[in-house]
């Protein structure tokens, strides 16, 4: 691959002008279309624009206007103030869910299965309960029409 002017004549060798570095730009022409325009420098955008040599390539719209980039530079502290207190919401959240449900749902433990069915077929009364399954015993309940929800919950005693 070649770089700079090597397969210029000698004679536009040195009227060609090296460009190394582009910058690109997210824009969006009059009717909606998104596209993306890479030039020497902001200046050459608004020159370009300003002559009406920038044109859409879906529809050939002229009317061009830059748009803000998706394009974001990952900062060196990803931990941000936003993303650390949406963090703390998020497990005082979770933490309530948890408080909840061991206050209000009876705890049957590995009977949770032949709980439900029990329940789920009229032999006892209907309770919030909570335990343990394994996979089998989630399968059998699905089939047999039960609704069951499993939620991981963390430990509401620390």
């Amino acid at each position: 691959m070649s770089r700079g002017n090597e397969f210029c004549p000698p004679e536009n060798a040195g009227k060609r002008k090296k460009i190394t570095d582009m910058i690109a730009l997210d824009l969006q022409c009059n009717n909606g279309h998104r596209f993306e325009g890479w030039f020497e420098d902001s200046q050459a955008f608004e020159e370009q624009k300003e002559k009406g040599l920038i044109g859409c390539p879906v529809c050939s719209s002229t009317d061009i206007a830059r748009i803000p980039s998706v394009f974001a530079i990952k900062s060196a502290h990803p931990e941000s103030k936003d993303y650390l207190d949406q963090k703390k919401q998020s497990e005082i959240i979770t933490r309530s869910i948890a408080m909840y449900i061991d206050k209000n749902f009876e705890n049957v433990g590995c009977d949770f299965a032949k709980e439900a069915l029990k329940m789920h077929y009229g032999v006892s009364e209907k309770k919030n309960i909570r335990g343990t399954s394994s996979d089998e015993d989630e399968k059998m309940l699905r089939e047999e029409g039960v609704e069951i929800y499993k939620i991981p919950l963390p430990d509401t005693e620390s």
